[in-house]
């Protein structure tokens, strides 16, 4: 369930500029998606040219990544702050509140995020919306699925298990989990949704992001828009 929309050039302007926030001797979260992509390939060739950082990966992919763009990685257990996460997401609304997870790496993503002392969202124009309405996903431990759909019915939500694209069964996350997307339409309050999805036993994480974000990276067709939480 990745999300589509914006240009690569919106992209890489909001992940360019993003990476400059990194100082040497930083420990850097690095976020998982094509706008975050961005960012680690700019922060790879700041290390090309001298840079001294550690970057906890968020992912596979972004591990993956982060290696070939030459950037030092580390697991969060090895260190003991995180200065700055610089993550993607794929709605976001004017209070700064975030839907993640069409990468399905939400859980480590938040945890990544909620780590850093400063956390900034690179996203293009099509990712910001007045109100939330995209289908949060909401990881959950494979065998609580049934549980887990009854409760979020419950809450006026309308679960759909995320499926594997060329291939049979469920995405399974890194953590070995499966996915819900969970449709609650539009979401006018995400401070209370998030804690009444949090408290669903057998939900791992979910992708809501509340009082998290600082500040907003949006590429534009001339530039940056950069918004910060008040």
């Amino acid at each position: 369930m990745k999300t589509t929309g914006g240009t690569d050039d919106q992209k890489r302007r909001a992940g360019e500029r993003a990476a400059e926030l990194v100082a040497d001797g930083d420990v850097v979260g690095l976020g998982t998606g094509s706008t975050a992509a961005h960012a680690i390939r700019a922060i790879g060739r700041r290390v090309a040219d001298g840079l001294d950082v550690r970057g906890v990966p968020t992912s596979f992919d972004a591990r993956a990544l982060a290696r070939e763009a030459g950037v030092p990685v580390c697991s969060l257990d090895e260190v003991d702050r995180i200065d700055v996460a610089i993550d993607g997401a794929d709605q976001l609304d004017g209070d700064l509140a975030a839907i993640k997870g069409g990468g399905a790496a939400h859980a480590r993503e938040k945890v990544v995020d909620a780590a850093a002392e400063r956390f900034a969202v690179v996203a293009d124009p099509t990712k910001v919306v007045e109100t939330l309405s995209r289908s949060i996903p909401v990881e959950v431990l494979p065998d609580a699925r049934a549980a887990v759909e009854r409760d979020v019915a419950a809450l006026d939500g309308e679960p759909t298990l995320r499926r594997a694209e060329r291939k049979d069964g469920p995405v399974v996350t890194d953590n070995g989990n499966v996915v819900l997307d969970c449709d609650f339409g539009a979401v006018t309050d995400p401070a209370a949704l998030s804690t009444a999805l949090s408290g669903v036993p057998g939900v791992v994480e979910h992708g809501l992001f509340v009082g998290l974000v600082d500040e907003v990276y949006v590429g534009t067709e001339d530039g940056v828009d950069v918004r910060s939480r008040d």
